[in-house]
């Protein structure tokens, strides 16, 4: 089977599409046959080298020619086989969720972290919703615990995530201000949100609004800018970080910080992709309550190059990679 691998670090001109061994399900996995994946930010930061300490602390392998390294989390396809501990799922069923290495033919993907895609759904709408829906409802409800009435503020409210947690806002019965640039205004605000904020002329963090809830998608804003922000008990819930190495974790550990010291929270977190979520936002796109941006469409051998796009940062919702043949319901 052709899977988009690396062999070393670097920029996505070292992402290869190869011929590999197709993989064979774990006891508590299913192989899938791929119909449509995305990348996401996690896949070019990967590339660009995982920082020894984490490769000690996770036991992350270094690529190499004879163990490559796979690129993908989000992935829509059909079971074509299950592992001997799969109860919930057979083949033939056409699922969504996250696993290891999607941008290939096939993918093994554990059992919890799949649910069946609603028939409503399209497969490129699926793969587009695992990292960044999960990122958009998690840290909303359950980080940034929303509720009717608050006031929202989405920082990259056009980006993956942005354009996900614009519509879940909504459907808690928030009230929400996206920031974006000014040619993604009129799409933000089709999306749902009450106020927009073009950060090309207007910086949102030094205006008189306050806001109960801030998802902060982007990380360009240091936490003193984010704080003015909110509210005396306002929640900031940090899901983007820095491009520079180890900025994610150093926001991780200023965020928890400056919690201790001030009434204002700040969280950091990475989504976790499981079932149960995954299903609450296959049921908001089936209802027509959230509607998956799609910006751009690659095939797999075009993976060096979607990832180039979605490293400049400007896409607009998801960039999707599709396969030959597939069926987009």
């Amino acid at each position: 089977m052709k899977a988009a691998v690396y062999t070393r670090y670097g920029s996505p001109d070292v992402v290869e599409i190869r011929d590999i061994e197709k993989p064979v399900p774990k006891d508590d996995e299913v192989l899938l046959k791929v119909r449509a994946a995305a990348v996401n930010p996690a896949d070019w930061r990967l590339l660009g080298g995982v920082p020894s300490i984490f490769r000690v602390l996770f036991r992350v392998p270094t690529p190499s020619i004879a163990q490559p390294g796979r690129l993908g989390h989000d992935v829509a396809g059909v079971v074509d086989a299950v592992g001997r501990s799969v109860t919930r799922l057979k083949p033939g069923d056409a699922v969504f969720g996250g696993c290891h290495g999607a941008l290939a033919e096939y993918a093994c993907a554990s059992e919890s972290k799949l649910a069946i895609k609603p028939p409503g759904m399209t497969f490129e709408q699926a793969a587009s919703a695992p990292v960044a829906a999960l990122t958009a409802l998690q840290g909303l409800r359950d980080k940034g615990h929303i509720q009717p009435g608050q006031r929202v503020l989405i920082n990259g409210a056009a980006g993956g995530v942005g354009t996900f947690a614009v519509q879940i806002a909504k459907s808690f019965g928030a009230e929400v201000t996206g920031v974006c640039s000014a040619r993604n205004l009129e799409m933000v605000r089709a999306l749902g949100a009450d106020w927009v904020i073009d950060y090309t002329r207007q910086d949102f963090t030094r205006g008189g609004e306050r806001y109960d809830l801030l998802l902060d998608n982007v990380g360009n804003r240091s936490l003193s800018d984010c704080r003015r922000v909110l509210s005396p008990k306002g929640i900031c819930v940090l899901a983007g970080a820095p491009k520079k190495p180890g900025g994610f974790l150093l926001r991780a550990l200023l965020a928890m910080m400056r919690s201790r010291f001030a009434s204002q929270k700040f969280v950091m977190f990475i989504a976790k992709i499981n079932q149960e979520d995954l299903a609450v936002v296959g049921d908001l796109v089936e209802t027509r309550k959230m509607t998956p941006v799609i910006d751009r469409h690659y095939s797999l051998q075009e993976v060096p190059e979607a990832l180039r796009y979605l490293e400049e940062g400007h896409a607009r919702g998801k960039v999707v990679i599709t396969f030959p043949g597939a069926d987009p319901t």
